[in-house]
């Protein structure tokens, strides 16, 4: 990215959908509320020839700097402060209002670049707006239409005349050559002892999810040590999942905060649905997901819907209880927590669960550390011919049941994925192999492979026949 851009205006002026037009993706929640976004969201935008980094912010609201609205103005303070760029957008349609010129002079007194930018131009009427819009002594307005993509051209040329052609296109760097994975010979995925290695290199998504009020924003803001996420009592401030990138000893952490989901009978608000629906999809993207209980009120039954969530989603799962600062008897309390995970969990028996404090900082390398280690299991792949070795013993141990006086045989066993591990088992009758079994043969992988707390997949497929399509000889 070359530059960093932050769109700033007041509340209802179409900051969400600019921003979501120019990474050309619907990424920030856009509704006819006012103040629908309350945290700043990165994004990597495009504009014709123009690669750059915007921000989305909250919109200036006049109030106190202890109140919700006073700590969201403190964040795009901040944005505004790191920006290389600010387009300021007003609303030709309505035309100014007193908080429009407020931001207008306090950008004047910054002295950084500013592109004054006029949305909304399409609507009839908007021409007095934008004329009102040279009053700011920001220069000449640009009239956009962000909802339809009017206007971009002449906001393209106006970014590159506000930073200088120099600023804007900067020289090209060579792209070093793409390295070759030296660590197997080609095809020798195919061996059946071939057990490749974790990459401990790759950047790893994580996303942290949890009821209203959990502490999820104040987590993240203690692991990168700045208030870059807003927090407060007030239960459901944050409502885009919001991404944050940091290191955690040498390795890229790529974090999403989410919206608390409450139970989906409370969820009647279209905005909090589309908060609901934008924490599901950044499950879906994520590699590890941190369920962040309340230490106070654990187990809560929509905590135990979450978790569940992410382990039907195939994400690999780690159970934070947090305020743990507030705990009066810590030891009891953990106890207790241990034996009601592994009775009110058993879909992902062994699954990490780590005490911290996102207030104080307590415990936060012992959860990174256990999201690291859940990440292994996640992706981990065995060998087929050690799965069947063992698939030979387990039937020996323990046979599967007989079905109608007739027996199933288990004849070949391999993982098809990992990501979470799936595995394939080829056998008579696939269909009349009782869950029962199945879960037999889930608990013995999972202790005898080391794979706790991770979902298991495994699928039975009829063995083919080959005589089946031969035709009797008379």
């Amino acid at each position: 990215m070359n530059f960093t851009v932050a769109i700033v205006g007041r509340p209802n002026v179409g900051k969400s959908t600019l921003f979501n037009r120019l990474v050309g993706k619907k990424l920030a929640l856009v509704d006819d509320t006012p103040g629908v976004t309350r945290d700043r969201r990165p994004g990597e935008a495009k504009l014709v020839d123009l690669r750059f980094t915007i921000v989305d912010t909250a919109g200036l609201e006049q109030s106190g700097p202890e109140t919700l609205q006073g700590r969201m103005w403190a964040q795009t303070e901040a944005a505004i402060a790191e920006a290389d760029l600010t387009l300021f957008v007003v609303d030709a349609k309505h035309g100014l209002t007193p908080a429009d010129e407020t931001l207008g002079e306090m950008l004047r007194r910054r002295g950084k670049p500013v592109v004054l930018v006029a949305n909304k131009s399409e609507a009839k009427g908007s021409d007095g707006g934008y004329y009102d819009a040279f009053t700011l002594g920001l220069g000449e307005p640009i009239a956009i239409s962000a909802e339809h993509g009017q206007g971009m051209i002449d906001l393209r040329d106006a970014i590159v005349e506000a930073l200088g052609e120099d600023r804007a296109f900067p020289p090209d760097v060579d792209e070093a050559e793409t390295d070759v994975d030296l660590r197997h010979e080609p095809g020798e995925e195919e061996d059946e002892d071939f057990e490749p290695a974790y990459d401990d290199t790759k950047p790893l998504r994580v996303a942290i999810i949890g009821r209203p009020n959990a502490g999820k924003s104040t987590l993240i803001n203690r692991f990168l040590g700045e208030d870059r996420l807003l927090t407060g009592p007030e239960a459901g401030i944050t409502r885009d999942s919001i991404s944050v990138e940091w290191d955690w000893r040498g390795r890229t952490i790529k974090m999403f905060d989410t919206a608390g989901m409450r139970k989906k009978a409370r969820v009647q608000e279209k905005l909090e649905k589309l908060s609901v629906a934008d924490s599901l999809r950044s499950i879906r993207f994520a590699e590890a997901v941190v369920i962040v209980f309340d230490a106070t009120i654990p187990f809560e039954k929509q905590d135990l819907q979450l978790a569940d969530l992410v382990i039907r989603e195939g994400r690999a799962p780690i159970l934070a209880f947090n305020k743990w600062d507030l705990v009066e008897d810590p030891q009891a309390l953990l106890a207790d927590l241990r034996e009601k995970t592994e009775r009110l969990l058993p879909q992902a028996r062994g699954i990490r669960a780590v005490p911290i404090s996102g207030q104080t900082g307590y415990g936060l390398d012992k959860l990174m550390q256990s999201i690291i280690d859940t990440d292994k299991v996640w992706n981990r792949r065995i060998s087929t011919a050690k799965l069947n070795r063992w698939l030979d013993h387990q039937q020996v141990q323990h046979p599967p049941p007989a079905v109608s006086g007739r027996r199933l045989k288990l004849k070949y066993m391999t993982q098809v994925k990992a990501r979470p591990p799936g595995f394939m088992i080829s056998c008579t009758r696939p269909d009349s192999v009782p869950e029962s079994y199945i879960r037999y043969l889930t608990n013995g992988l999972r202790n005898d492979f080391q794979l706790p707390g991770v979902p298991i997949r495994i699928h039975l497929r009829a063995s083919e026949n080959p005589f089946e399509n031969r035709k009797k000889r008379k």
